[in-house]
This record gives structure tokens, sequence and C-alpha cells, in this order.
């Protein structure tokens, strides 16, 4: 069955390139990156593991630990990491779990029969440290992800995990935000003490609570 946000992401153990892990033992009590590659040696999966190496920093400030998958053996991942370091001018230091058997591929649902019968679309997740699924994306193997997007859903993601608000479209870091729906207009004050501006009564604008 496939998985939803909201639902607790499957627990499982795993041989990586770092060796093996029990997947909530890894993740602890940060957010959580989860995601998956058709194969390794694959030039579109090249760029998108150079590039999360890249952003090693701005996923330690927000807490977050990243981990790849691909159905490849982690023999063969260790002698990719070495391709992707070179070619991408990175350190690769996070691990790409070896899922030979599809155990995990098929827990959360990252082979789609139509698009591939044995290697994994490019789903990702990000996964809560209550290890509830919060966001899924799914990209064709075709289509490398924007990894700035990513962190701007993880920056709103944890925002208004915190606070009663939601983001508005194209939202960043730093921008006013949605005071949630179910607050009455006339205790907008007490709780966002910034101050708001009603653009309609259903749509009210308040500057970024943690800013």
């Amino acid at each position: 069955m496939s998985l939803r946000l909201g639902d607790k992401a499957p627990n499982f153990k795993a041989q990586t390139s770092q060796g093996e892990i029990d997947f909530y033992d890894y993740l602890g009590d940060s957010w959580a990156v989860l995601f998956s590659h058709p194969a390794d040696y694959t030039p579109v999966c090249t760029t998108e593991l150079g590039r999360t190496a890249a952003l090693k920093d701005e996923f330690a400030k927000r807490n977050v630990k990243v981990i790849a998958l691909s159905v490849d053996s982690a023999e063969s991942h260790k002698g990719w990491i070495k391709d992707i370091n070179e070619t991408q001018d990175v350190e690769v230091d996070f691990p790409i779990i070896a899922d030979e058997n599809r155990e995990v591929a098929e827990a959360y649902n990252m082979i789609h029969p139509n698009a591939s019968a044995t290697a994994t679309v490019r789903s990702l997740f990000v996964i809560a440290p209550d290890k509830t699924i919060k966001l899924i994306i799914t990209y064709p193997a075709s289509t490398g992800r924007n990894f700035q997007e990513i962190l701007r859903v993880i920056d709103s993601l944890q925002l208004t995990d915190k606070y009663s608000v939601a983001t508005p479209a194209d939202w960043k870091e730093g921008e006013d935000v949605v005071v949630s729906p179910a607050i009455k207009t006339e205790d907008i004050p007490a709780k966002f003490p910034k101050g708001f501006r009603e653009v309609k009564p259903y749509l009210r604008l308040t500057p970024q609570p943690n800013k």
C-alpha cells in the first residue's frame, strides 16, 4: 500500500556504504531526507548526490540527516562515491543504502512498474523527528531534483510545525507568512505581536514569527 503524508515512515535495517544501520537509530531526533536513485553510475544521480554533499552545511543547520538509496550493492556504492567525489568536487559523507533485494524500495513504494519493473524512480521523503512523513516528491528518472526547493520546503515544514502559520506560493525564508484560518482576527495580535496585514478576512499576513 502506498505511503501517504502523516504516515509513519517504515523502519528498516540495511547495509549501506557506511556499514549496517537501523534507520530509526540513524535518524535519532533529526529530520531526514530519504531519496532513491535508479542505479549506481548513472549521470543524473551522480550530479544529485554531488549536490547533496555540497549542501552538507545547509542540511546540518536545519538538523536534517540525508540518506540515499540505490538497488545496487554497498561495494558498488563505494566505487561510485569515488566517481562522485572526483567529478563533482565534493566529499560524500552520508550513507547510501544497498537495497539489492528491494525491500526498502517496496516498503516506500519507490518502484513504479509503469516506469520500470526493477529500478526505483526518484522518490524523496522528508521525515520529521517523530518519524512521520511530511513530504513526498516523485520525479521521473530523466529529471534531476531541485535541491533549493527541497531546502525551501524543509524551512516551511519546520516553521509551520512550530507556529500556526502556512507559507504562501514561492515563499522563502524571511518572507511574510499566512496566519492560520483557525485563528480569529481579534486573536492575532496576542499570537503574532509583530503585527499583521489583512488582505481578505481569510488571507492575513504576518512577518515570519521566528525572525
